[in-house]
């Protein structure tokens, strides 16, 4: 596991490369950011945010969403796979955002959990980017980076790379990190074949120091 300053180098290089640690669905509503990320399971950020305009445009309230029949949503997002479930959740959200948190997106993990279709992933999500609080978006790109890195033990179990993370990194970072994470995981560090010699990490990197 890694020292504080070297978990300093690595915030910092990555802070270096990927200046703009956005997420990169695209919204313009707190709960379209809800909704967006329920989209993206099992399916790419590019694909739903091919849908999501002209879902958002036919529906553009969280009343429009709650009165909305699940079929009709399904139309608009049947390329996002999994579409009946999905379209459930959604509508099935905005009821209950609109009937138990007068129409906000809840502000606490607790009442994230609450919703349909939410997971701690789409919860810690929605903690760091709408709030600006701690919140460790564990998914796969995290999970295998932070494991090579020497940041975790190298679990696959997104609850144990997050309680690992929260005893290592500031709280301050913890979302904009999750970013990078994704980011450096689609440019550099690739699931298939990791591009050791050009990554700039390799020095501070367990995995990348031994391949060739």
């Amino acid at each position: 596991m890694k020292n504080p300053a070297e978990v300093n180098a690595i915030i910092q290089e990555l802070e270096r490369l990927y200046p703009d640690a956005l997420c990169s669905l695209q919204y313009k509503k707190d709960y379209e950011l809800l909704f967006a990320v329920r989209l993206s399971a099992q399916c790419t950020d590019a694909r739903v945010n091919q849908v999501t305009p002209a879902l958002f445009a036919r529906f553009p309230t969280l009343e429009s969403f709650a009165r909305a029949s699940e079929e009709e949503v399904g139309e608009y997002v049947h390329s996002c796979g999994f579409w009946r479930a999905k379209a459930h959740d959604l509508v099935a959200s905005a009821q209950m955002l609109l009937r138990d948190f007068g129409g906000k997106v809840p502000d606490t993990m607790e009442d994230l959990l609450r919703l349909p279709g939410v997971g701690r992933k789409t919860a810690n999500l929605i903690l760091g980017d709408i709030y600006g609080r701690e919140g460790y978006v564990c998914d796969t790109h995290c999970i295998r980076i932070t494991g090579r890195l020497g940041l975790t033990d190298g679990s696959k179990d997104p609850l144990r790379v997050e309680k690992q993370l929260r005893a290592c990194l500031p709280p301050e970072k913890s979302s904009d990190f999750c970013h990078r994470m994704v980011l450096h995981g689609r440019a550099v560090c690739t699931a298939r074949s990791p591009h050791c010699a050009e990554c700039t990490l390799r020095p501070l990197c367990d995995t990348g120091r031994s391949e060739p």
